[in-house]
């Protein structure tokens, strides 16, 4: 259902391109507008000012802020977890558009600086674990961290769908492209008895190492300055 939404709200923004090709020819300069995005980056807001005539420059900040609890599941115990993402980042972007009878296509690229982009799970024993006459509590037992962090500056590179600035005074758009983050650091952490599983953060470290791919799909609202 999700995806017919985006189809249908994505075919309506089109259509509205390909029937405004006969204005005007295109010029982006000094125009200006806030853009306000929802998807796979989270929530964000840009900055977006024309600087050449198919040539915009946007500025912004996005935030996905995810937390998650018990979806993991140790088998023989009796356990909570948490699983958590953030990722933050500060970005500037060119969005170029290349052809006057296409203006409903965009070439976006630039960079981002991610002051956050980490994942973790938390694995805390909620009982006692009893193995023959061994009893456990969850003090004893300890718990698991598991840690990964990406930040830095990333490049990204993608292409946007309908234009950039309203031809009046608000429009919807999208961008689908991808960040290439940095290498991801990793590591685990534990205590009590689970204090061992620390000696394979190096396996951890080198089954993470080339999840550097960051998709984007999002949708925009701008409104024009």
């Amino acid at each position: 259902m999700k995806s017919q939404v985006f189809i249908f709200l994505l075919l309506i923004c089109v259509g509205r391109q390909v029937r405004s090709q006969d204005m005007a020819p295109l010029s982006f300069v000094h125009q200006k507008s806030i853009q306000f995005s929802f998807g796979s980056q989270g929530i964000g807001v840009d900055f977006n000012y024309g600087i050449l005539p198919r040539l915009a420059l946007s500025a912004g900040v996005n935030a996905v802020p995810l937390k998650a609890n018990n979806i993991f599941k140790i088998s023989g115990l009796n356990s909570t977890s948490k699983v958590s993402a953030d990722f933050y980042n500060l970005h500037l972007m060119g969005d170029y558009t290349p052809f006057e009878r296409l203006r409903w296509l965009r070439i976006v690229g630039g960079a981002a600086y991610f002051l956050k982009a980490k994942g973790g799970l938390d694995i805390y024993p909620s009982d006692r674990y009893t193995y023959g006459d061994l009893v456990l509590n969850p003090d004893q037992i300890g718990y698991v961290n598991l840690h990964i962090d990406w930040k830095g500056l990333a490049p990204y590179a993608g292409i946007g769908l309908s234009g950039l600035f309203p031809s009046r005074s608000f429009n919807v758009n999208f961008d689908l492209g991808t960040y290439y983050l940095s290498r991801p650091e990793a590591d685990i952490k534990g205590t009590g008895i689970l204090s061992g599983n620390a000696s394979q953060s190096g396996q951890l470290q080198y089954n993470v190492k080339d999840y550097r791919w960051l998709p984007v799909l999002q949708i925009n609202f701008n409104v024009k300055l």
